[in-house]
């Protein structure tokens, strides 16, 4: 199976913009801290891969078909500058692995930086002074990895076999059966070009999957509303009353900041709606919000939680009480009351006077005034993944609730997205779904299941579904997986962290020594230690990634 090449940057550029802001918690950042990952990266990928080597050594040894060598011409630092860049051109082109970029321009600014990046980089830091320029005595940049993949499958001169079941068990057994896994562990590999199961062990046993359960979100909301789609925050007038009324759209990334850098702005529905009742010569106004797009509970039944808000389909930054934008955080304990009074305070900077704000539900009858709109649906799924965002999260599986005619709850959510994947046909035996954000411990889902969703988003013919896979953290590089494989497989291994007291999980995707795109989920139940068990499942990946195995 060959796929075509990766059409030209150039085709996409119209859309960098666009995608380099709404996906500003982790590309813009990246955007500043790409150097200082290449300088640590020069320290510290290679021997990385070395110790991984080691620790796998007796597995590998066994396996004839295994390759893990050092190329014999190029220098340390040669080889772990371009491996970080290597790293983030996969991070960049994964999701073209599995088929052709997004009509939108789908991710073209991490397209883009990676192409940039594509050059040289990393530099000798004096220890090879053979290398060093003789006219400056400054060390020559170090020559950058060539093109990752240009294709699932890529081209008979390029891509091998998949690995063999029996070659994937002497190199992972190991590893899995690591103490620090805890007393119950499962695993499933997968080549994502067949959809065949390479390895497998429990694969069909059901776990808590802590945060990799946004993967499922993420798939079952843009199977049921598609990548373009678009949440609306709106504001309405009342005849006869003159009552104003903010309705909730449902988006949780919807910002007061002065900078909404690509986020629907709630500064800019105020200046909006100011406009538009000046123009109606309305000067003052009864302010009331609708959050009836919603239903049940605003609060997890974890309880109240610095990991997210009150499930509000009207809230600003995320009822954070500080500035950041992911991560836990101080959470306002009404967040629609909130997002309310700031609104309440833009109208006024345009000589607007309003009540104080208070509940309410905009009738038919009330004519629209202005809006703001989301970016799309695709962005907020890989804001979500790649920071873990349980907000996001829980909005989203409400939206799924929503748009397939289901109560917008808890409950509702949970019952849309096992629906949503029951339609995808993907095996849910054991599957208990109570959230969209995995912080419910109560849910259940297979290493089976997860590698299949991942499949899934990587099938060409449910492009819609390619921000799954491009949204996922770059190791080393990008939201949760930042500061993880410092010491491995930096840049290589794409994966989902998932972590509750005694549950540590990591469902991804990673190229092997053979150029195959593999899927894999590793699960494990009963840990003392989040740290070591970390540790010990991304040990796996980069071995797994280091694995010639076909």
């Amino acid at each position: 199976m060959v796929v075509p090449e990766l059409r030209p940057w150039r085709a996409a550029r119209p859309h960098v913009a666009r995608a380099a802001n709404a996906v500003r918690p982790h590309l813009a950042r990246a955007a500043g801290t790409v150097r200082p990952h290449l300088e640590r990266a020069a320290n510290a990928v290679r021997p990385g891969f070395e110790r991984a080597a080691a620790a796998t050594k007796p597995q590998l040894a066994r396996v004839r078909s295994v390759r893990f060598t050092r190329p014999k011409t190029v220098r340390t630092w040669q080889y772990t500058a371009g491996a970080a860049t290597a790293g983030l051109a996969l991070a960049a082109t994964v999701a073209t692995a599995a088929g052709p970029w997004d009509s939108t321009g789908q991710r073209t600014a991490e397209a883009d930086r990676a192409v940039a990046l594509e050059g040289t980089g990393g530099t000798d830091h004096g220890r090879n002074s053979d290398t060093s320029d003789t006219a400056t005595g400054i060390p020559r940049p170090a020559p950058s990895a060539g093109s990752v993949l240009t294709g699932l499958g890529g081209s008979a001169n390029t891509v091998k076999s998949a690995p063999t079941g029996t070659a994937l068990s002497e190199v992972l057994r190991p590893l899995l059966n690591d103490a620090a896994l805890g007393s119950r562990h499962t695993a499933a590999v997968v080549d994502v070009a067949s959809g065949k199961r390479l390895y497998g062990t429990g694969a069909d046993d059901a776990l808590t999957p802590a945060s990799t359960t946004k993967i499922a979100t993420a798939v079952a909301a843009l199977s049921a509303m598609g990548a373009d789609h678009r949440l609306t925050t709106r504001t309405a007038l009342e005849p006869d009353t003159r009552e104003l009324v903010l309705v909730g759209g449902g988006d949780p990334t919807l910002t007061a900041h002065k900078e909404a850098e690509g986020w629907a702005s709630l500064r800019d529905l105020a200046d909006r709606t100011a406009a538009a009742l000046e123009k109606r010569d309305i000067h003052e106004v009864t302010l009331s919000y609708d959050t009836t797009l919603y239903a049940g509970s605003l609060i997890h039944p974890i309880g109240i939680n610095d990991n997210l808000a009150p499930v509000s389909a009207l809230m600003a930054d995320e009822g954070r009480t500080d500035d950041s934008t992911s991560g836990p955080a101080p959470r306002v304990t009404d967040p629609a009351a909130d997002a309310a009074r700031r609104f309440r305070e833009f109208l006024g900077d345009h000589g607007i006077k309003t009540t104080s704000p208070g509940p309410s539900k905009a009738t038919d009858r009330a004519e629209p005034l202005a809006s703001v709109a989301s970016p799309p649906l695709s962005d907020l799924v890989e804001r979500m993944l790649t920071n873990s965002d349980n907000d996001i999260a829980e909005a989203l599986a409400r939206q799924t609730a929503a748009a397939t005619g289901g109560r917008a709850s808890f409950g509702g959510g949970a019952s849309a997205i096992a629906a949503q994947l029951k339609k995808l046909e993907l095996p849910l035996k054991g599957a208990e779904f109570h959230d969209g954000s995995g912080l419910d411990r109560d849910d259940r889902l297979t290493a089976d299941l997860l590698t299949a969703l991942l499949v899934k988003a990587g099938d060409p013919s449910r492009p819609e579904l390619r921000p799954v896979l491009t949204g996922l953290p770059v190791a080393g590089f990008t939201g949760t997986l930042t500061s993880r494989y410092t010491n491995g497989a930096a840049g290589v291994v794409r994966a989902k962290t998932g972590t509750l007291t005694g549950v540590n999980t990591l469902a991804g995707t990673v190229v092997d020594q053979d150029g195959r795109l593999l899927a894999f989920a590793f699960l494990a139940f009963d840990t003392t230690s989040p740290s070591e068990a970390q540790s010990a499942l991304d040990k796996t990946a980069t071995a797994l990634a280091a694995c010639g195995c076909g």
